[in-house]
C-alpha cells in the first residue's frame, strides 16, 4: 500500500496539524484528506478452529490525539454480503493506534475475508482462515524468518502472498534493531532507498514502534499479511542481538536498563503483530500451541528469552580464558545446569507433546528460533583458509573459529549446539512423548535439513531450517563456492542431510497423514523487483521413520 523508507517530517506535521506528532511518524507520509487513515494495511494471526486475531492501524482524520472507535467485519465472501461476525474496536495513542481483536464464532477450516471501518473509512480487505477439525488430507505452511529492510527487497514475502498455503509461520527477526548503516547493504540504502527509521539503534518504545512501522510500509510484507493468517514468535532482533534472559550482546550499560528495554520491545511487538496477547498485556509467555485437526499439533517455543542462560563465547570463554578445547567442552559447554528453555517451558513442552501423542496426532510440528541439529565447525586446510576473502572486521574472529574445527566443536554457540545438555533433555521428551516430531528453525538465513540424533545415536526426528527473507547468510562469512562449502559442512556434521548456503527465500512444508514434505523456494534476486523462483526437490519424512527418506 505504502512503500517509502524516508519520512517527510514537515508534510506529516502539517497534515496532522502538529497534534499527533511522532505518533504518526511510522515510515509513511500523511495527507489530511480523510476521516481516518489506515496506515499499514491489515493482518490476521493465531488462528484457532473458531476464531482468529485481526489487526490494523488507523489514525484519526482530524489529527487530534484521541481515541477512535470503529467496527470490524468477517464475511464468507469478498463482497461482504454474507457477514458472519462483527464487533466494535477501540484504539488510541496508548497502543500506537493499532487495532487487534479476537474474532470468535467462526466455523472451522473455513476461509474468510475481513475489514475494519472507522469514521466511515474502510480498510483494505484481508483474507484469513480458521484451523480445521477432524480428518485432514493435508495442511501446508510457509515458514520464514530474518527480513532485514536495508538488505534488499522482500520478494520472498511477495511469493508467500501468492502461494497456496494454510498459514504463515514466522520464526523471528521480523525487524532488526541496528542503527543506520549497521548490518546494511549500502547499495540498498543509497540506490533502493531502504534506509531505516529511526536512524539510531532502537532502544525506547517509540523507537521500536517506528521500526515496525517502517517495515510494515513494505508492500510485499503487507501483501503476505493480507493473504494468510500468521503464527509468529520473536527471535533476538525484535529485542537486541543475541538476547538471553538477563542481557544481550547488543546491549550495554550506556543504553539504559535492559529489563526496561525488553519490556518496551515486547510491548511494541504485541501492538504490531497479529498475535493473541494474554490478558491484553505484553508480558505473558509467548510459547503456545495450535491443534490442526487430527493431523498435527503446532507447538511454538521461545528459545530466545524466557529461560535462556547467557551464550558461551569462544574468544571470551576459551581463547582469552586460556582453556584447552577439551576443558571448554567438559566444564562449560556440557554443563548440565545450562538451559535454553528453562524449567517452566520444558515442563509445558512435555505436557503439550504428551497431549498430542495421546490424542493420536501423527505430527508434532515444533516452531522455534535456532538450529537444533549438530553443526560442527568445518575442518579446512591452510590453502582453503587462505582462499577466504573476509572483511577485515571479522577476519581474525572467523579464522580463529575455523582453527577450532579440528577439536569437533560446534559452529554456533547461540544455537542449541551451545546448550547440549538441554537439547538432550528435549530429545528424550521427543523420543518418549512424540509420535513424529518435525522441528523448524530460523535465525541462520540459510536452508538446512537435519536428521536429528541423540548423543547415543538414536533417531529423534527431522529439522528444517528456513532461509532468510533478505538477511545475508554463510556466503558473507565463508565466500567459498557453495558446493565446496556444503561439502565441508556435511563432512564435519553427520546429521546434516542437505543445505543451501547462499540464497534467500522460504520453506514450504506440507503435512499429510503419511508424510511431511519440505521444499525451499528461493528468489533469484533481492536487489531487483524482477525475480524468478526456484523450488528445490522435496525432502520427505514418512510417518514412523523419524528421519528424511534417502
Amino acid at each position: 500500500m505504502f512503500e517509502k523508507s524516508q519520512v517527510n517530517r514537515r508534510r506529516v506535521l502539517q497534515g496532522m496539524g502538529m497534534t499527533l506528532g511522532l505518533v504518526s511518524l511510522r515510515g509513511f507520509e500523511v495527507a489530511a484528506a480523510a476521516n481516518a487513515y489506515f496506515t499499514h494495511g491489515i493482518a490476521s494471526g493465531d488462528p484457532l478452529s473458531d476464531r482468529v486475531i485481526l489487526w490494523t492501524r488507523v489514525l484519526p482524520g482530524d489529527g487530534a490525539l484521541k481515541s477512535l472507535t470503529g467496527t470490524w467485519q468477517v464475511a464468507e465472501d469478498l463482497q461482504f454480503k454474507q457477514i458472519v461476525a462483527r464487533g466494535e474496536a477501540t484504539t488510541g495513542p496508548g497502543r500506537d493506534y493499532t487495532v487487534k481483536v479476537d474474532a470468535a464464532g467462526l466455523k472451522p477450516g473455513t476461509r474468510y475475508w475481513f475489514r475494519f471501518i472507522f469514521n466511515g473509512e474502510t480498510s483494505p480487505v484481508g483474507r484469513t482462515r480458521t484451523l480445521p477439525v477432524g480428518a485432514l488430507e493435508a495442511f501446508s505452511l510457509a515458514v520464514c524468518s530474518c527480513s532485514n529492510y536495508p538488505q534488499g527487497y522482500f520478494n520472498a514475502y511477495r511469493d508467500i502472498a501468492q502461494a497456496d498455503v494454510d498459514v504463515v509461520m514466522h520464526l523471528g527477526d521480523y525487524i532488526y534493531e541496528y542503527a543506520q548503516g549497521i548490518y546494511a547493504n549500502p547499495y540498498v540504502v543509497d540506490s533502493l532507498g531502504r534506509a531505516v527509521v529511526p536512524e539510531h539503534e532502537i532502544l525506547a518504545l517509540e523507537d521500536y514502534r517506528q521500526r515496525y512501522g517502517l517495515y510494515r510500509t513494505d508492500s510485499d510484507l503487507q501483501a503476505a499479511h493480507a493473504a494468510h493468517p500468521w503464527i509468529c514468535v520473536w527471535d533476538d532482533h525484535e529485542l537486541a542481538n543475541n538476547t538471553w534472559q538477563n542481557g544481550a550482546q547488543n546491549h550495554n550499560d550506556g543504553e539504559g536498563d535492559f529489563a526496561t528495554r525488553i519490556q518496551m520491545a515486547r510491548k511494541a511487538y504485541h501492538e504490531w503483530m497479529p498475535i493473541r496477547t494474554p490478558a491484553q498485556t505484553d508480558q505473558g509467555p509467548i510459547y503456545r500451541s495450535f491443534p490442526v485437526g487430527d493431523l498435527a499439533d503446532i507447538i511454538m517455543l521461545d528459545t530466545r528469552l524466557v529461560g535462556r542462560d547467557e551464550q558461551l563465547d569462544y574468544r571470551r570463554d576459551l581463547i582469552d580464558a586460556k582453556r584447552s578445547p577439551q576443558n571448554f567442552k567438559e566444564t562449560l559447554l556440557r554443563n548440565p545446569n545450562r538451559t535454553l528453555l528453562g524449567e517452566d517451558q520444558l515442563a509445558w513442552f512435555a505436557n503439550q507433546l504428551a497431549a498430542s501423542k495421546d490424542r493420536g496426532a501423527p505430527w508434532q510440528f515444533v516452531g522455534q528460533q535456532v538450529l537444533m541439529g549438530k553443526l560442527n565447525i568445518p575442518q579446512m586446510t591452510p590453502e582453503q583458509l587462505a582462499m577466504l576473502e573476509l572483511p577485515e572486521e571479522i577476519r581474525s574472529y572467523v579464522l580463529g573459529t575455523l582453527q577450532l574445527g579440528a577439536f569437533n566443536l560446534p559452529m554456533n554457540l547461540d544455537a542449541w549446539d551451545g546448550y547440549p545438555a538441554d537439547r538432550e533433555r528435549v530429545y528424550q521428551l521427543l523420543l518418549n512423548l512424540a509420535n513424529n516430531p518435525v522441528i523448524v528453525a530460523g535465525d541462520t538465513h540459510n536452508g538446512w535439513a537435519f536428521n536429528l540424533e541423540t548423543e547415543a545415536g538414536l533417531s529423534v526426528g527431522v529439522e528444517i531450517g528456513c532461509p532468510g527473507i533478505t538477511s545475508p547468510g554463510l556466503e558473507s562469512y565463508f565466500p567459498l563456492p557453495p558446493k565446496q562449502l556444503a561439502k565441508l559442512l556435511q563432512d564435519s556434521s553427520p546429521e546434516l542431510l542437505a543445505l543451501d548456503t547462499y540464497r534467500r527465500g522460504w520453506s514450504k512444508v506440507t503435512m499429510t497423514p503419511d508424510a511431511t514434505v519440505s521444499q525451499w523456494r528461493f528468489v533469484s534476486s533481492i536487489l531487483n523487483r524482477d525475480y524468478t523462483i526456484e523450488e528445490t526437490p522435496a525432502l520427505i519424512a514418512r510417518v514412523g521413520d523419524r528421519q528424511f527418506s534417502g
